[in-house]
């Protein structure tokens, strides 16, 4: 019996692309515990308001909300509670680099199983402005349009 090695996205933040400009992702494994692994692959995680941190050399994900597992009883866990990244140093240390300049943040993007186990998409980002966000917004508008009227155009 062969496992299914495609990838399932559990949660995403959807927020952050229209917040932040992406520069750079990469895949991180998460420390859970097994209830709140059963929690996120029933899809019960919110990536919303999330955002990493760096503390002593280690990655920290923070306020990424994973509901309680119903069966769980005393072995849930605070569902706001900060989770630790799995990385190697080289990348911390690179992901350490990039948000030492001004401007720049990192933000989970997605949640999802890869053979099995929980990973994140991790991002380098770097906030938009007000206007960035409107601009991107008529540009998304335009196209649109153009797309919508060379299908008409076409039939």
């Amino acid at each position: 019996m062969k496992k299914n090695s495609g990838n399932k996205t559990l949660a995403e933040n959807r927020k952050a692309r229209h917040d932040y400009f992406i520069e750079e992702s990469m895949e991180a494994g998460i420390a859970l515990v097994g209830t709140e692994v059963k929690s996120i692959r029933a899809g019960r995680a919110n990536l919303k308001d999330s955002y990493a941190e760096v503390r002593n050399g280690e990655i920290f994900i923070c306020n990424m909300h994973v509901s309680p597992y119903e069966k769980g009883n005393v072995f849930n866990r605070d569902p706001l509670r900060i989770r630790r990244l799995l990385l190697h140093k080289r990348e911390i240390s690179r992901l350490v680099g990039f948000t030492a300049q001004q401007g720049y943040t990192l933000v989970p993007l997605a949640l999802y199983l890869k053979n099995g186990k929980v990973k994140v998409n991790l991002a380098v980002a770097k906030g938009k402005k007000n206007y960035d966000k409107r601009d991107a917004m008529l540009e998304k508008a335009a196209k649109r349009d153009i797309d919508r009227q060379m299908k008409q155009r076409f039939r």
